[in-house]
């Protein structure tokens, strides 16, 4: 089992940044797959990007390539997702997410752990 709590989420206006960080709890973390969702209003959950259990490997949604960096540190087992330049678009709950990936890392069910969320807004 793993468990995700998810931190760093808040108000802040476009152009500007935040990090998110995703704890997750167990000895195993690093063998798993982690990644990020966000779910906007009205809208449903899509991939933002994902990093292989090595941190070897990483994957973006084109929408936010250049821009947010994902990155994770075994020894204290979390996940980062550094955010950049951000957009109104980009407001959303963020989730973050940890499984034994196999099929893709962009596919949301490959991973069986999920956190509960922070929410992320964007001010135009």
């Amino acid at each position: 089992q793993v468990q995700l709590v998810e931190s760093g989420g808040g108000l802040v206006q476009a152009g500007g940044s935040l990090r998110l960080s995703c704890a997750a709890s167990g000895r195993t973390f690093s063998r798993y797959a982690m990644g990020w969702f966000r779910q906007a209003p009205g809208k449903e959950r899509e991939f933002v990007a994902a990093i292989s259990w090595s941190g070897s490997n990483t994957y973006y949604a084109d929408s936010v390539k250049g821009r947010f960096t994902i990155s994770r540190d075994n020894a204290k087992n979390t996940v980062y997702l550094q955010m950049n330049s951000l957009k109104p678009e980009d407001t959303a709950v963020y989730y973050c997410a940890a499984g034994l990936v196999v099929a893709g890392h962009r596919r949301a069910d490959e991973y069986d752990y999920w956190g509960q969320g922070t929410q992320v807004t964007v001010s135009s």
